[in-house]
């Protein structure tokens, strides 16, 4: 997994992630103590010490444990391996698949699950019961198919598709172990919180009224730009 930085502001990114996965967070379970790469091949401008450091502190309070750290400046190299961490390579092939771009002001920060491997997917878990707020279901290498509805504070999570044929009001996050493939489907689509592959919006950017409380389907964009595509489906 890599941490995209856009910014030197790391102080700034430590910030958003607190914010978005830290302890007091909607989100605080979403990472299982992984290891992560820090970034900032693409940062123009300095990076200090002590904002590095904060950055340190951030992913951990996150569950994600900073191994690596990759830039082509040496300056940033050597605050890295003072840090005591690895050097990445500048280069990386790897399967973009599971990214989350969010924005603070001029802050921009990007977390990348690197696929090694496709997730194996031919299992299926499927829910007859509504999912309750507070409620969490989780189907770890597999497909999720809810016949009754996801209520607003409940929460959905497969590493394959989800499937809801009931309203979807609560939270989705389909293709969670980096599947950019993954798809969500409703046929009543009023999610609080919908991700595939990591990418993710919130109801507070309001759906188009054509999938809006419609029967939809939500996919990642395949142009490398790996944005989230909300499609009516008509039948």
């Amino acid at each position: 997994m890599s941490l995209l930085a856009k910014t030197t502001d790391l102080k700034q990114l430590a910030s958003d992630l607190l914010q978005r996965y830290g302890p007091d967070s909607d989100n605080a379970d979403f990472f299982e103590n992984d290891g992560v790469i820090i970034d900032c091949s693409k940062t123009k401008g300095q990076v200090s010490a002590e904002d590095l450091n904060t950055l340190m502190k951030a992913l951990l309070n996150c569950r994600l444990k900073p191994v690596a750290f990759r830039s082509t400046d040496p300056a940033h190299q050597a605050l890295a391996m003072a840090q005591d961490l690895m050097l990445a390579p500048a280069e990386l092939t790897r399967g973009k698949t599971a990214g989350e771009s969010r924005k603070t002001g001029s802050a921009s920060v990007e977390v990348i699950k690197e696929v090694v491997r496709e997730v194996p997917g031919p299992a299926t878990l499927v829910i007859d019961k509504p999912v309750r707020s507070g409620q969490k279901i989780y189907a770890r290498g597999a497909d999720l198919v809810l016949l009754a509805m996801v209520n607003q504070g409940g929460e959905v999570v497969a590493d394959g598709n989800i499937h809801v044929y009931a309203p979807l009001r609560g939270k989705a996050m389909a293709g969670a172990s980096g599947n950019a493939q993954a798809r969500i489907f409703s046929t009543c689509l009023e999610p609080e919180l919908i991700s595939i592959a990591g990418v993710y919006r919130t109801s507070e950017n309001p759906l188009a009224p054509d999938v809006q409380g419609k029967p939809a389907q939500v996919r990642l964009s395949d142009d490398g730009q790996e944005k989230l595509l909300f499609e009516a489906l008509n039948g």
